[in-house]
């Protein structure tokens, strides 16, 4: 016999539906919730309703954003010669954190995966090879150094070969602060022939 709620079983429910969140971990938040001040937890409802109302993709470079295009894609001093693929928006507020880069973006909103069913149809990829016949000199490939983002890596600089675009991928290696005793093969590997002249 279940003695809770059913409004605690459909939150908890909702909630095990996140990306990490197992039932116990909803249920977990559920009661830390029941244990908040009305307001707090009505401000958190109100934030997750904005967050459907109002955020969407970019139409030009599918970042989120609460604008049409977004802040990125209008401003007037970013470098519109360079557009930096990612796989996720996510990548795009890394790189920006960096306050290193100043071209465009390019998200594609995923990367590939025959195992998982995801091919370049489903990606955004021919929105990208649209955007590169206006006037751009150089395509970063920023994708993550999985299988997945290797292969989106590869398949994309194949299909751009033949436009005269440079076409560069971002370096891997040691990051700062990483003993190398610790750092795995294929990091140390990308590294070395990574290096560059002092």
């Amino acid at each position: 016999m279940d003695f809770t709620s059913d409004v605690v079983n459909i939150a908890v429910e909702e909630l095990s539906k996140l990306p990490g969140i197992g039932k116990k971990t909803a249920q977990r938040l559920v009661f830390f919730l029941l244990k908040q001040e009305g307001e707090s937890v009505k401000s958190l409802a109100a934030a997750l309703v904005a967050l459907t109302e109002r955020v969407r993709y970019c139409p030009v470079c599918f970042n989120i954003t609460e604008q049409t295009p977004c802040a990125i894609c209008e401003h007037p001093k970013r470098d519109r010669h360079i557009i930096c693929v990612v796989e996720e928006p996510n990548d795009v507020l890394a790189i920006e954190r960096t306050g290193e880069y100043h071209g465009l973006y390019h998200v594609l909103g995923g990367a590939l995966s025959p195992l998982e069913g995801i091919g370049p149809d489903n990606l955004r990829i021919r929105e990208l090879i649209k955007r590169l016949q206006d006037d751009v000199d150089e395509l970063i490939l920023a994708t993550n150094a999985s299988a997945e983002g290797e292969a989106t890596a590869l398949y994309i600089s194949k299909l751009t070969r033949d436009l005269g675009i440079k076409t560069t991928r971002i370096a891997r290696g040691v990051p700062v602060g990483g003993d190398l005793e610790y750092t795995d093969e294929v990091t140390l590997a990308r590294a070395l022939s990574n290096r560059t002249e002092l």
